[in-house]
């Protein structure tokens, strides 16, 4: 296949589904992100001017970063936006250094799943055991729901680009 042609071809329907989930949960990840940076300014506003921070709030970044992070992963894995060191691969053939990522992206994917079963495990230890926050007495359990979502994406989307790579294919 030339490189002109492998830059024509669009993702079939489930690589279109993948791009539109991924892009979704990176919107919801950063809107996450703009809520937790309102709250962080309303705390030190309220706590410098009238004493009175926003209760809780280290609990609140320290959960909705974790899931901001987690949301971002799968958008990032397929837009190929994962830290490369490819000095050593920088001059071998494109069909070479695409079988190497799609490897890659393989074991990233089998690692995503794995990380996806242990945290839907330990997110029902959680819930099963009625851990809560320390200041908001929040249930720890559901910071696990979006958390194990994006994880599950991540996988998806590693395999995907795993096929995808390995054919030599855009994303």
């Amino acid at each position: 296949m030339s490189s002109a042609s492998a830059d024509t071809i669009r993702p079939g329907f489930p690589g279109r589904i993948l791009h539109t989930l991924c892009n979704l949960f990176a919107t919801g990840g950063g809107l996450v992100l703009l809520g937790l940076a309102v709250m962080t300014v309303a705390s030190i506003v309220g706590r410098y001017l009238f004493s009175l921070p926003v209760p809780g709030d280290f609990e609140l970044v320290e959960i909705g970063c974790a899931i901001a992070v987690f949301a971002f992963l799968p958008y990032c894995q397929l837009h190929n936006g994962n830290v490369v060191v490819d000095f050593f691969t920088l001059h071998i053939h494109p069909r070479t250094r695409g079988r190497m990522d799609s490897v890659g992206s393989l074991v990233f994917g089998l690692i995503a799943a794995l990380l996806t079963w242990r945290l839907a495990l330990g997110g029902y230890d959680m819930y099963r055991y009625g851990e809560q926050t320390m200041i908001l007495g929040l249930s720890r359990w559901w910071g696990f729901i979006p958390i194990v979502a994006s994880l599950a994406l991540l996988t998806l989307v590693c395999f995907y680009t795993c096929a995808r790579q390995w054919s030599n294919r855009t994303l």
